[in-house]
């Protein structure tokens, strides 16, 4: 349902709340399915992106698997209706309890970041008298123009083996009796909107495969991560990601092997834009050198601007207002005690006055995962295009 449609069914709603267009939703699964499943390609869906159970199901139904980063998110996949053997455990600090939990599972996959960290899933294997399947996470240090809070592949990140480590992972394998290798796994950022990362990319997996294969090793799954990103800055315009381009870079530049499976791990790229972040105005500040529109949404329901100073479009949605043609600029805030509590500085829109219905665009994806309650601030609704459809709010 476009959100200009929204005033007349939120008249007396609550907000701040966050709003799913879950048709938009169902389109991106299509294309995902479109240019990627129905090549062969394996695709889960990055639960650190959003877990939201009806998100989750809707997911699940359309045939990704789940890329899990701890304990919960497993569990959380598991209770939405993910198969084990759809779940891939990622994440540079597993504890002991999330490592058996994996394994009491039967998951899919460990995606493994140390030569200690796979030692440790040995030992813990060992006592439980099963075999982890592992993937190697490798940093193949390939720089990407996105926030250095996002960026997850380079020699300076925390993430991944180095090639000097690789050396001796591939030496220690031969020992470790309770590790099934399955292949290798890769992650080189966050919200990458141009091409040429994942062209290289896909070249340097070419050559980490023939390195472990000429050590002996069979490389069966082939995890190129996720990190696809979307247009904040115009979503009308790109509401789904191209996927028909990002799909075939690996069509184009990956040597597949015969019975290899090839991975990915897609979450800002299926959710980011079905997310809206719905706010009321609260007050209009009027500074001799700023306008602020306060709003009653902050940092604490979308910290996405203060963390990483990221762009989101921010739309009046009560288009029958008066004056709806003439702009003003403002500083949008929340009412949080925090000066980085700001969605935008000096943003041209519609006048506004208390009481207007505000949505921050392109919330779908680490937004409402990372919520707090900083200032003690409640918990807010979710609404999906579904239940406007239904009359069921």
């Amino acid at each position: 349902m476009p959100l200009p449609v929204l005033t007349s069914h939120l008249v007396g709603h609550p907000t701040p709340c966050y709003y799913y267009d879950v048709s938009l939703l169902d389109a991106t699964l299509k294309e995902v399915h479109k240019h990627g499943i129905d090549k062969g390609y394996h695709v889960h869906f990055a639960l650190k992106a959003n877990h939201e159970p009806y998100i989750l199901k809707k997911i699940q139904e359309a045939g990704l698997g789940a890329d899990c980063v701890s304990g919960g998110e497993i569990q959380q996949a598991l209770d939405n209706g993910f198969s084990p053997d759809q779940i891939a455990f990622a994440g540079v600090g597993k504890s002991d309890q999330e490592i058996t939990l994996g394994l009491k599972s039967d998951i899919f996959c460990f995606n493994v970041e140390s030569l200690q960290e796979l030692n440790v899933i040995n030992e813990i294997a060992k006592k439980r008298q099963t075999k982890a399947p592992v993937a190697l996470r490798l940093n193949p240090n390939i720089p990407v123009k996105t926030h250095m809070y996002i960026t997850t592949g380079l020699n300076d990140n925390k993430f991944g083996i180095s090639d000097e480590e690789l050396h001796l992972v591939i030496k220690a394998l031969p020992n470790l009796s309770y590790i099934e290798f399955l292949g290798i796994h890769f992650h080189i950022g966050s919200q990458i909107n141009h091409l040429e990362p994942f062209i290289e990319l896909a070249k340097k997996a070419n050559k980490y495969v023939e390195q472990i294969e000429t050590a002996g090793f069979t490389v069966k799954v082939l995890n190129m991560g996720g990190g696809y990103g979307v247009n904040y800055k115009e979503p009308d315009k790109e509401p789904i990601p191209n996927f028909k381009a990002f799909f075939n870079v690996f069509d184009t530049h990956l040597n597949r092997r015969t019975n290899q499976e090839i991975h990915f791990e897609l979450g800002r790229s299926i959710i980011a834009q079905a997310g809206s972040l719905l706010s009321k105005v609260l007050f209009i500040k009027e500074r001799s050198k700023k306008t602020f529109a306060i709003i009653d949404a902050g940092m604490t329901e979308l910290i996405r601007p203060a963390l990483y100073q990221a762009t989101h479009q921010i739309d009046r949605i009560n288009t029958a207002k008066i004056n709806s043609n003439i702009q003003k600029k403002y500083d949008v805030v929340g009412p949080i005690c925090e000066s980085s509590d700001t969605f935008a500085q000096n943003y041209s829109l519609p006048v506004l006055q208390r009481g207007d219905l505000l949505a921050i665009r392109s919330a779908g994806a680490y937004g409402q995962v990372m919520k707090s309650q900083y200032n003690l601030r409640p918990d807010f609704p979710v609404i999906y295009s579904d239940d406007l459809v239904n009359n069921q709010i």
